[in-house]
């Protein structure tokens, strides 16, 4: 298990890495989304998620029948609800926002209202009347931990998970590629659209009003190159689009990890190209989650989630696309080797700030000098 000095309730020392949090503005900001039902609804039509989440906990039973669950973030309570027609004991919803109201009908019009107990809190502030054998969440965001939300969870096993529990989901990883993609020429004509129409503003101002703008013209151009260039976009690809080996920036065993470990993430990678005359435009990066239980309590099934780039469509998660500008020219044979590192957004702890710093290498092994890109996930 990981350690408990991660900030929540029941910890004694929060962690250095873990912000304070304003719980007024994180709601404002975040929860409140969560609590209308056409949001639930974009989640609950994404079937590469509802199945996944349904097969593990069909398929595996024996971690729920006669257990008691935790479900971190419930939502509209379909997956608590999944628990108790499992077997399940007894079923803890906590979910932090008044969807909550919605869940506890849901549940009653299942017929499950004497398994299900819907809380209405957040999770660090919540107390159980027992340890829970099970806790399973959908806790994961964009580019997996985008939304933090993962804290949470964490928060959870840390004081309420008994020694032999399992986790829904029980592991996670990363994943980094190389793309080509039309879309940052197609941002960068963006920019100098807006940049054009800046300085027809410009001369309109001064001869309307006798006020010469064009100080802030610098200023303007690096708020349209954030926009545009140097925040992440989310876009469904088609796996053609990759034409560089996927890498792994992180794995994490859900029983283990620390929000420590979260804050910040940094890899090193190589991707060898597999692709003649082409561009890197952008890097995609995706996530995968595994449902395997744990080394004492197996699945019996295991069941991948996973959010990578699928020519039949994909999740509601898509891939987050980070633009490099200008894009790297390549032919098959040759490799990029990657420094990665993510930390969170000092604005705001679930937003992301990504720095990739690329270094092409030759079949010939000749290497050029390192192109560093920064990207926000906003």
């Amino acid at each position: 298990m990981g350690t408990r000095e991660n900030g929540c309730a029941g910890s004694t020392q929060p962690s250095a890495a873990a912000p304070q949090v304003d719980k007024g503005v994180d709601f404002a900001n975040y929860f409140c989304t969560y609590g209308y039902l056409y949001h639930q609804k974009e989640m609950l039509s994404d079937r590469v998620r509802m199945d996944a989440y349904f097969h593990a906990v069909s398929r595996n039973k024996h971690h729920f029948r006669d257990k008691a669950v935790l479900d971190v973030g419930t939502g509209s309570g379909i997956l608590a609800i999944w628990c108790a027609q499992a077997g399940a004991r007894k079923v803890y919803a906590v979910e932090a926002t008044k969807m909550a109201d919605h869940a506890r009908e849901l549940v009653k019009g299942n017929g499950v209202d004497d398994i299900v107990e819907v809380i209405e809190g957040s999770m660090e502030d919540v107390v159980l009347p027992e340890k829970v054998d099970v806790i399973i969440s959908e806790w994961m965001g964009y580019f997996l931990l985008r939304e933090s939300m993962f804290d949470s969870v964490i928060c959870a096993r840390d004081r309420w998970l008994k020694p032999d529990g399992v986790m829904y989901p029980s592991h996670a990883r990363m994943w980094l590629a190389p793309i080509r993609s039309g879309l940052t020429d197609q941002k960068m004509d963006e920019v100098n659209c807006s940049m054009n129409d800046w300085r027809s503003f410009i001369e309109e101002t001064e001869s309307y009003y006798g006020v010469n703008m064009s100080v802030l013209t610098k200023a303007y151009r690096e708020e349209n190159e954030k926009y545009f260039l140097k925040t992440s976009l989310w876009c469904n690809l088609d796996p053609h689009q990759i034409i560089g080996t996927p890498a792994v920036i992180k794995e994490m065993d859900c029983l283990q990890a620390t929000v420590d470990e979260i804050c910040t993430v940094t890899s090193q990678l190589v991707h060898p190209i597999n692709i003649d005359r082409s561009r890197i435009s952008a890097y995609a990066g995706w996530f995968d989650v595994q449902f395997k239980g744990s080394e004492q309590n197996p699945a019996k099934d295991e069941v991948e989630l996973n959010t990578a780039p699928d020519k039949d469509g994909g999740t509601h998660w898509g891939q987050q696309v980070f633009l490099v500008n200008p894009p790297i020219r390549v032919n098959e044979g040759d490799k990029v080797n990657v420094s990665f590192k993510m930390s969170r957004a000092k604005q705001y702890h679930r937003l992301m700030d990504i720095e990739i710093i690329s270094e092409l290498e030759l079949s010939s092994g000749k290497r050029f000098p390192p192109v560093t890109t920064k990207v926000a996930i906003e």
